[in-house]
């Protein structure tokens, strides 16, 4: 369903919090530069300066300067050769909740139900209602799973971590590193649903002892799951097919198992997916075999989307139908499918000329261009 690809010996920067300097003003595409690092630099939205904060002294919430000493996160890689995204709203991220300085308000995810939504809110009733509180609140999807012991102890731990960066670091150096957000396989396991955890599984020692180490610390009840795989005839990435994600991702046509195939091709712009019929040549019943090739590429399309990390504007072509109930049931399934996806997407609707238009967040670049970054080195 998913992979994700870094370079032994180096770490991604994403979600990471430094003290940047603002280096100069784009008025005319309403960003800031800002370094933020030995060699890095980000775009910084000055749609976001209202919620900044400054460190060097500083107080206050004057426009903008060069120069200026200000807190901020790392929210999206850099990709296609554009810089990495910052953002002045600092997100501090828990398996069940989330403290964040710019929005002060208490939500909660909207995929709890409304009996998890009512037992949670009187457990952080207290929380929620003090009129000091300095930073915002979000209950995720995963705090349906939680105690209110667990759910408690999250919110210190939070809180301590929101103090030592969003308070404290104000007064760090210029480019310090705030705060180093924890490795992707950590993060995977944070954000899974212990409902649909099954195995952890690794072949690297050291990978074994921080995923152990990790998971004493949040979920000891988890730790029966972790296994180490020992096997040297079978290595773990042959038993997993790994090699043969990698061939799929690395290829433009996806064969679906009704003889239909995929050809998804990523443009500057946006992702361009077309569906076709492929090997079905037969008359009769046509709309019904058009109905069923394109509910499985729906279900396919929302799975390569995960797996080659696409995102930002994406169009699909379906197989057209006549049948405008079988459009609008193609519309919902694929509604449905997206909601599986941590990261969000959304289905937005179908143009005149029969094209799905769709939207998936950026976060992460696309796998394939990970993967052309480690050909070269």
């Amino acid at each position: 369903m998913e992979l994700r690809l870094e370079p032994a010996g180096s770490r991604s920067i994403l979600n990471n919090i430094y003290v940047g300097q603002v280096e100069s003003l784009a008025s005319n595409i309403q960003a800031a530069f800002v370094r933020f690092g030995d060699g890095l630099r980000g775009y910084f939205p000055l749609s976001e300066a209202d919620n900044v904060i400054f460190a060097s002294g500083r107080k206050g919430s004057a426009p903008l300067r060069p120069g200026d000493e200000i807190l901020v996160q790392v929210s999206r890689d850099a990709m296609k050769g554009k810089l990495p995204s910052l953002t002045s709203n600092l997100n501090f991220t828990g398996k069940f909740l989330v403290l964040t300085t710019a929005n002060k308000k208490f939500g909660l995810s909207n995929k709890l139900t409304q009996a998890e939504r009512s037992l949670l809110s009187k457990w952080l009733e207290a929380e929620a209602l003090k009129p000091d509180r300095e930073y915002g609140m979000i209950v995720r999807t995963n705090a349906a799973e939680a105690s209110k012991d667990e759910l408690l102890h999250e919110l210190e731990y939070l809180k301590t971590l929101y103090r030592r960066v969003a308070v404290d670091g104000r007064n760090r150096t210029c480019f310090s590193l705030l705060y180093e957000a924890e490795p992707f396989y950590l993060t995977a396991l944070r954000d899974s649903y212990r409902r649909e955890l099954d195995e952890i599984v690794t072949d690297l020692p050291l990978i074994k002892e921080k995923i152990s180490s990790y998971l004493l610390d949040t979920s000891q009840e988890e730790l029966q799951k972790l296994r180490f795989y020992e096997d040297k005839l079978l290595p773990l990435y042959k038993l997993y097919r790994l090699e043969s994600a990698l061939d799929e991702i690395r290829s433009e046509k996806v064969w679906l198992n009704s003889g239909g195939f995929l050809v998804i091709q990523q443009t500057e712009a946006f992702v361009s997916i077309d569906v076709n019929s492929g090997k079905f040549t037969g008359k009769k019943k046509a709309e019904e075999t058009y109905r069923k090739i394109n509910l499985e590429a729906a279900g396919e399309i929302s799975r390569q989307l995960r797996l080659r990390n696409l995102s930002g504007i994406i169009l699909i072509d379906f197989i057209n139908m006549e049948n405008p109930d079988h459009r609008d049931e193609l519309f919902h399934v694929l509604q449905k499918h997206l909601r599986k996806d941590p990261v969000k997407g959304k289905a937005v609707d179908i143009t005149p000329l029969h094209i799905l238009e769709m939207t998936r967040k950026k976060v992460r670049r696309p796998v394939i261009e990970d993967l052309r970054e480690l050909e070269c080195i």
